[in-house]
């Protein structure tokens, strides 16, 4: 991609309100932009990160038996008076009508359609265990949009339901997913600590969050740095000492990466979502719920990888590779040298955002590389040329090294 036809225009100044990093960094880097309070669009540079978390998740659900499926946004009041959460789920649903007079709300979250399907095709035993999952839109009437993707009114979910015969074999995909989940987070270098949670509105006997220690972030956790016990502040309320070791407990600042909850028979009994076991008795369908917003772990990536220069992106999602910058585009031979650069990295298929802008300065660029933040940087100059070099940095270092232009090819 060419960085003079990119649609994205890096900022000098962004609004006072925005003080979260995470959100100060993706504003002034162009990556997403502000609609309205909680609702953001995605720019070509933001979409090709949030697509390649996207591909992360979806790769680590079919891993584990997940089948994907994709759900309505609109969903009827009939559905959610069958759980009574038509009043009762907080934050409220957006509600609304059609010309029939017929009420929806927005899905801010999709048991009633998930269960209301499943009990249409699971009739036995035999057709479990089940585990089905969606990428889609989550609409929450949130009373306070705040830190920019971290807490928002519109965003895509991961939504993983998983339906067992018994209690044992839903205990033991959560904690498939559990692992699965680590594997996320570690792809997308973060460190997430796994805490006991209330389960709130989506309910259910056991719930865990995925919490990444960080300043910006809402939530309080408890630590035992003793036995690694760790739990949500609004569980565990006032507590001083470990539950489990009595040991000391520390407070951190963190931010919710995802949830898992155990639903046991919670919705499948009020919607009679049933299946005959293996004795020929009826039995309500046990489940598990698993979910993950992208737009969160997106900021939330930003949040843990940045330095006083931009964003630094784990190489997995980066929204390009590498970061080609003819720093001297007058110039024929250095333009002639980058352009060739140019078409033989896209001949291999190496993802590559080039720097031909010309009414950008040497400085002006280098600033804009360390504010996107793309994995490695390759400069060419006259400077370099004269050595018939080109300057490689990866993102993450401080110092830049010479490369030969004919060793490019094996060494990236």
């Amino acid at each position: 991609m060419r960085q003079s036809q990119l649609f994205a225009k890096t900022k000098k100044e962004i609004p006072k309100e925005a003080q979260a990093l995470s959100h100060r960094l993706l504003l002034k880097g162009d990556f997403i932009e502000q609609i309205a309070a909680g609702i953001y669009a995605f720019l070509p540079l933001g979409w090709r990160v949030h697509q390649k978390i996207e591909q992360q998740i979806r790769k680590a659900m079919v891993a584990i038996g997940g089948q994907e499926v994709y759900l309505p946004a609109l969903i009827p009041r009939t559905l959610w008076e069958k759980t009574k959460r038509w009043q009762t789920i907080d934050p409220p649903l957006f509600k609304l009508k059609d010309r029939h007079q017929t009420e929806f709300g927005l899905g801010s979250t999709h048991e009633e359609v998930i269960v209301d399907l499943a009990s249409h095709r699971i009739k036995s035993y035999k057709d479990l265990p089940l585990f089905l999952f969606q990428i889609q839109d989550k609409f929450r009437n949130e009373m306070r949009s705040t830190g920019g993707l971290l807490r928002v009114r519109e965003f895509i979910m991961k939504d993983l339901y998983s339906f067992h015969a018994s209690k044992e074999d839903a205990i033991s995909y959560y904690q498939k997913v559990k692992k699965a989940y680590f594997q996320i987070f570690k792809n997308l270098n973060l460190d997430a600590v796994c805490v006991e949670a209330d389960p709130g509105t989506i309910g259910g006997e056991l719930s865990h969050e995925f919490m990444v220690l960080s300043e910006t972030g809402e939530d309080k956790v408890l630590i035992c740095k003793k036995c690694n016990f760790a739990g949500n502040v609004e569980k565990f309320k006032t507590i001083k000492t470990c539950p489990k070791c009595k040991a000391s407990l520390e407070k951190f600042s963190s931010i919710e990466a995802a949830h898992a909850f155990y639903l046991g028979t919670k919705y499948s009994k009020v919607m009679g979502a049933n299946f005959v076991d293996k004795s020929g008795k009826s039995q309500p369908i046990i489940m598990g719920c698993y979910g993950i917003g992208l737009g969160r772990l997106l900021a939330t990536v930003v949040e843990v990888n940045h330095d006083q220069q931009g964003i630094i992106w784990p190489e997995k999602i980066a929204p390009f590779l590498i970061h080609l910058i003819n720093l001297q585009p007058q110039l024929s031979k250095v333009k002639k040298v980058s352009e060739k650069l140019y078409r033989d990295l896209i001949k291999r298929k190496i993802e590559v955002l080039y720097d031909d802008r010309q009414d950008k300065t040497p400085g002006e660029k280098l600033i804009d590389a360390d504010l996107i933040g793309i994995p490695q940087r390759l400069i060419i100059s006259e400077r370099t040329l004269k050595k018939n070099c080109a300057e490689i940095k990866k993102r993450k270092e401080k110092k830049p090294k010479l490369i030969k232009l004919q060793e490019i090819k094996t060494k990236i």
